[in-house]
């Protein structure tokens, strides 16, 4: 069981764009590629893969490229596009699996005092196997089709790394 752990996580310097794709009791596979080509049988190339690009002026990261992962909602290599929204927040919580959440603080004014107060809301996002993000980091998402329940976005990019703990990041 220890040398299936080994297997699993060993990678270009252990990012999860590179850990093995077969994780799941289910295989897992791009469902636009085609695997069984004779081709494959002759030549020990690479893999084909299905990457595209986001478009709105995101690059695409080069673990999408030459990375092994499969994730059906990545936005470089699954089946999701991005449209809408595009938000900028700090990560809080990346406690759950591929899903972090965000927290935008924002300013509301107050008519009766003539004054601002402090206000936020936590977004939940999905994150690709490119990323390895960390609590503090902020982070761009841009807005796609419902994941699940809760979860409308997807990360893009990593703007800066952690700094500090939970603030108000306005200020």
């Amino acid at each position: 069981r220890a040398s299936h752990q080994l297997a699993i996580m060993s990678g270009k310097a252990g990012h999860p764009a590179y850990f093995d794709a077969q994780t799941e009791k289910a295989f897992m596979k791009q469902p636009c590629v085609f695997l069984n080509t004779k081709k494959s049988l002759a030549s020990k190339s690479r893999v084909s893969r299905m990457i595209k690009s986001v478009g709105l002026g995101f690059k695409t990261p080069s673990e999408a490229r030459e990375g092994c992962y499969i994730d059906k909602k990545c936005p470089w290599a699954g089946n999701v596009s991005i449209r809408g929204k595009l938000l900028r927040g700090t990560v809080v919580s990346t406690k759950m699996k591929r899903t972090i959440v965000i927290r935008r603080d924002y300013l509301h004014y107050v008519k009766k005092y003539n004054r601002y107060e402090k206000r936020h809301k936590n977004v939940p996002a999905h994150v690709s196997p490119v990323f390895k993000l960390n609590q503090g980091d902020s982070v761009i998402v841009g807005q796609c089709r419902p994941l699940s329940k809760t979860v409308r976005f997807n990360v893009l990019q990593v703007v800066s790394e952690a700094t500090g703990g939970k603030k108000f990041a306005k200020f």
